[in-house]
């Protein structure tokens, strides 16, 4: 899973961009750090070394919620029309 950069925390200081290893981190128009999914090995340097909590791994996908089932306790009319 790759790691993803939250812009209303990064303080565009780039010390993350120099300890990514695989050089995955680049700096946008603002200035504020941007991570490459497609290159990120999710080593978890750059938010070792973010200086305000601004890495942290990506979410993974949200998957849709399961229909909820609402369940009645058997009654004695249903025990007895099953039978």
């Amino acid at each position: 899973m790759a790691y993803q950069v939250d812009p209303s925390k990064c303080i565009a200081c780039h010390t993350c961009v120099g300890a990514c290893p695989v050089c995955a981190i680049s700096v946008a128009d603002d200035q504020k750090a941007v991570i490459d999914p497609a290159k990120c090995i999710s080593c978890g340097t750059c938010a070792a070394v973010c200086p305000v909590g601004a890495i942290a791994p990506a979410m993974a996908a949200a998957k849709p919620a399961a229909p909820v089932v609402e369940m009645k306790p058997a009654t004695d009319t249903d025990i007895k029309t099953a039978a």
